[in-house]
């Protein structure tokens, strides 16, 4: 009893050094991010060179997760590839202040996503092992809360920096803000360095799998998941349409847009932390609820009344949040760890392409006709929540 209390209490503080891990790391990607798009601008590139940038770093980015996510199955060394991707992932953006035209700086952002994909099987692997002490929709849970208030101070920090420096000019005030971000890129790193000192061997933290080793493809509940979860992205929208949709009906004044996105991402990490919880308890059937409930998010997103907007940003955060936590942590309870980073680069892969796809067809919708776009969305969403409520009922049958 003695030895399973200390490892629990192990993993709990090795779970928060991760959890400081990803919130520094978003502090740092994240602030990036919200203002990339200005500044690529500023150095010459159209808006159509921005957002294909955008859309195919990122494409780029989750299919990577694919390869090197088999790469960490065969070779086990998680800490590595976390550690390499970390360091590409976070070391790149303040490298960005010293680009003076878009081509450079358009590199910068595609290895940074690459970066992500390195480190990101290997990462939710680790996680997943904590899972195995803690609870996985508990472990996922706070470290997605963790993040996400990284993702919202990211963005913060960087709109003071270039409030501050404006008398600098526009362009050297967004490279001061580049620069500064070394400072939390630099603390990940550390905090990543103690969490290894502590954790040398994370694959050890997890108990007996309770799933049996067998070849990914010959899965048949992890397929139907899969098809649930590529169903579910791709009928998700990216928030820059919905952020479009309020602004170009000039329903919110632009000052009120960032507080949109703020309140999904609030809404994102309490709704990971209650559905954790759930996960924990009841399994798979948690999964359903945040899915039902985010299947609306288009039919009230993209309406014209200022409160179905606000219920349908938040409808939306909710299935944010599922995505982050309890999406992955049913991986972990799907499949044994021996081939768990190459599960997490596929359903990566899954999602990110889905995501990508979708989110084009929603665009190609929304300039043809809004309503086909809120029932395209619904009856998408709906059929993923019966997958995904068909797979609870035969897991739990399963289980017993």
């Amino acid at each position: 009893m003695e030895n399973k209390s200390e490892k629990y209490k192990v993993a709990l503080l090795f779970l928060l050094l991760m959890g400081l891990v990803s919130l520094f790391s978003d502090i740092t990607y994240e602030g990036m991010r919200s203002i990339i798009g200005p500044y690529l601008g500023m150095l010459g590139a159209s808006a159509f060179l921005v957002s294909f940038v955008a859309g195919f770093s990122e494409l780029f980015g989750y299919g990577m997760r694919l390869i090197f996510g088999r790469i960490v199955d065969k070779t086990k060394k998680y800490w590595l590839f976390t550690f390499i991707g970390y360091g590409m992932n976070l070391l790149v953006i303040p490298t960005l202040a010293l680009t003076n035209h878009w081509a450079p700086a358009i590199t910068l952002v595609v290895l940074e996503r690459l970066g992500k994909a390195i480190r990101k099987p290997s990462k939710d692997t680790i996680t997943s092992f904590v899972g195995g002490q803690l609870g996985y929709g508990k472990t996922f849970a706070i470290e997605e809360f963790l993040d996400q208030i990284g993702a919202t101070v990211g963005p913060l920090f960087v709109s003071f920096s270039i409030s501050k420096n404006l008398t600098s000019g526009n362009l050297q005030a967004y490279k001061t803000s580049f620069a500064l971000l070394a400072f939390p890129a630099i603390i990940t790193l550390g905090v990543l360095s103690i969490a290894k000192l502590f954790v040398p061997s994370p694959e050890k933290l997890e108990k007996s799998s309770e799933v049996k080793a067998e070849k990914i493809r010959e899965s048949k509940t992890l397929r139907f998941y899969l098809l649930a979860i590529a169903l579910f992205a791709f009928s998700f929208a990216d928030f820059a349409l919905i952020g479009f949709h309020a602004q170009a009906l000039d329903i919110f004044s632009a000052s009120v847009i960032p507080l949109l996105y703020a309140a999904a991402m609030a809404i994102d990490a309490l709704s990971a932390l209650l559905f954790g919880w759930m996960f924990d308890k009841t399994g798979f059937k948690a999964i359903v609820i945040p899915v039902f409930l985010s299947a609306f998010y288009g039919l009230l997103s993209f309406s014209s009344a200022k409160v179905t907007i606000w219920l349908g940003v938040l409808t939306w955060g909710i299935g944010m949040g599922a995505q982050e936590s309890i999406f992955k942590a049913a991986i972990a309870k799907l499949v044994a760890k021996e081939s768990r980073a190459t599960a997490y680069g596929v359903y990566n892969t899954v999602f990110g392409i889905s995501w990508f796809l979708g989110s084009a067809l929603i665009g190609l919708l929304y300039e043809y006709n809004i309503q086909l776009l809120k029932f395209t969305t619904l009856v998408l969403g709906l059929a993923s929540f019966g997958i995904f409520y068909a797979l609870g009922s035969k897991v739990s049958e399963e289980s017993k």
